[in-house]
């Protein structure tokens, strides 16, 4: 929040707000405080706004089919499973809008609760790989701001060589 100097704001229910500016451009920061299968409740404000999801929305979620310290911007797709997507998906009404997936896989061998593993607290050493890659989505967000989905995608978007 400090990079963008993101104050917080009032303008979403079920969702804290923060708000600032990158360049001449004013970002806007949700982060909901709904469950997870009620996070697109938060975007009910772009009713009563002129922006485009498609252009103007950069969701940012978890995947457990990405590796840790790995992430994918995407301009569109389906859910995939993920209730919060499929939450924002029936929010806008369509699955027409940028995301930032972020790794946090594979899951465990054998794990028959994946709620579990996903609010799980990190251990020390995948808090650190974690930290590690703020930046680097930091950049990759930037990069969408100024440029758009598809130049982001074109610069952040790499394979992981094999283990």
């Amino acid at each position: 929040m400090a990079r963008w100097k993101l104050a917080p704001e009032k303008l979403a229910a079920g969702a804290d707000a923060f708000s600032g500016s990158f360049g001449a451009e004013r970002l806007v920061v949700l982060k909901p405080t709904t469950f997870m299968n009620n996070s697109g409740n938060a975007l009910a404000f772009l009713a009563y706004t002129n922006l485009d999801p498609a252009r103007d929305l950069l969701v940012i979620s978890d995947d457990f089919a990405i590796p840790l310290g790995t992430f994918r911007l995407r301009h569109s797709g389906s859910a995939g499973g993920h209730n919060g997507l499929a939450s924002v998906e029936q929010a806008l009404g369509s699955n027409q809008y940028p995301r930032l997936r972020v790794g946090v896989g594979p899951l465990p061998a054998g794990l028959r609760d994946w709620a579990e593993f996903v609010l799980a607290p990190w251990a020390p050493d995948e808090e650190r790989v974690v930290d590690d890659l703020l930046p680097v989505m930091a950049d990759a967000v930037e990069c969408w701001v100024e440029h758009g989905i598809e130049t982001a995608m074109t610069r952040f978007n790499r394979k992981v060589p094999p283990g």
